[in-house]
């Protein structure tokens, strides 16, 4: 039966990308296991190995885990409390924050209640379990529109987590938090600034990296509890990019120049954005990390930046003029251009 099932799969599974692969492998798993849920998860389980020891391991190991989650959700629906225990042991060999999400899609507060009872578990694998699988915009996960619709539901497990030991949880809360915040920035505003004014160090990590997408907007109530003032006196002595025309596959150097022209000392945060041509003849403005750093009063700094022009999944290229923006504390402070004039799609 062994060898039949890895024909079935071979046969198949080539030509497919990761997702169908995970998917094909639980669909060819669910013929070869016993026909009662039950049964045949009972069989999985207990060849699940050991835990991952490391908190970084689930982007290195367990991938073979990833079908057995699939599996769950698939085929687990009408068995509420074997699958959710199954997927509890799963997420400690790699994760079952995709998985999940069916559950909570079909019986939102009893798989809430039960991720509540985790939030203090041993296995940090666990603990970012409970943050990510109930992220309401994970990439590559099922969106949970009622999540969208009501933070409050996931803020209380998050409210457990603020403070976790692990930087593997704290990582989860943050991207958590700055998922809220695109829909509910007031309310994240609220919660951040009440975390950042009563938690340590490792609770303020999370604030300022929850709220990476509202500083990256220039919300000023944002900027303000990280330490960074929209009106301070900072101004740029020199912007250029280089070279001001360029192929796909080429990289954009930035060169920056500031001042602080005020008496006082000021933290600064830079971000640039680029005005990506679109088909149609628009554009579609997209903001990227540069640096921050502490001027003293008079003191001056400068930048560099090299930016790949290249080609990935999420950014179709289009010749033309694009802007680039230096934005620093939330303010546009300086711009410029540059030509793409060769696309190699």
């Amino acid at each position: 039966a062994v060898e039949d099932f890895v024909h079935d799969v071979a046969a198949q599974i080539e030509p497919l990308e990761l997702k169908a692969r995970v998917s094909l492998i639980a669909a060819i798993l669910r013929r070869y296991l016993p026909t009662e849920y039950p049964q045949a998860v009972s069989v999985l389980l207990q060849t699940l190995g050991p835990e991952l020891t490391e908190t970084e391991g689930i982007f290195n190991d367990g991938w073979y885990v990833l079908p057995m989650a699939q599996f769950v959700e698939d085929y687990g629906l009408d068995h509420f409390d074997i699958s959710l225990n199954a997927l509890y042991e799963i997420t400690k060999r790699n994760t079952s924050e995709y998985a999940v999400r069916a559950y909570l899609l079909r019986d939102r507060d009893a798989t809430l209640a039960k991720l509540r009872a985790w939030v203090d578990d041993p296995s940090p694998h666990v603990r970012r379990w409970v943050s990510e699988g109930t992220r309401p915009r994970l990439p590559w996960g099922k969106q949970l529109d009622m999540f969208i619709q009501d933070p409050e539901l996931t803020l209380a497990l998050l409210e457990h987590l603020k403070a976790d030991p692990s930087l593997y949880v704290r990582k989860s809360v943050a991207n958590h938090l700055n998922d809220i915040a695109k829909d509910h920035s007031a309310r994240v505003i609220d919660v951040a600034q009440r975390w950042h004014s009563e938690g340590g160090d490792d609770t303020r990590w999370i604030v300022r990296h929850g709220l990476r997408t509202l500083v990256k907007q220039g919300h000023p109530a944002a900027l303000a509890i990280l330490g960074y003032d929209a009106g301070a006196a900072i101004s740029v002595t020199a912007f250029d990019v280089q070279p001001t025309a360029l192929s796909l596959g080429d990289s954009l150097r930035l060169s920056l120049t500031l001042a602080n022209d005020s008496d006082s000392a000021h933290d600064v945060v830079v971000d640039f954005r680029i005005h990506f041509m679109k088909a149609n003849g628009k554009v579609s403005v997209k903001v990227f990390k540069w640096t921050a750093l502490r001027l003293e009063a008079g003191q001056s700094a400068s930048l560099q930046k090299t930016f790949p022009l290249r080609p990935i999944t999420t950014r179709t290229y289009y010749p033309g003029h694009h802007i680039v923006d230096v934005q620093i504390n939330g303010q546009i402070a300086a711009s410029t251009v540059f030509d793409l004039v060769l696309l190699d799609l």
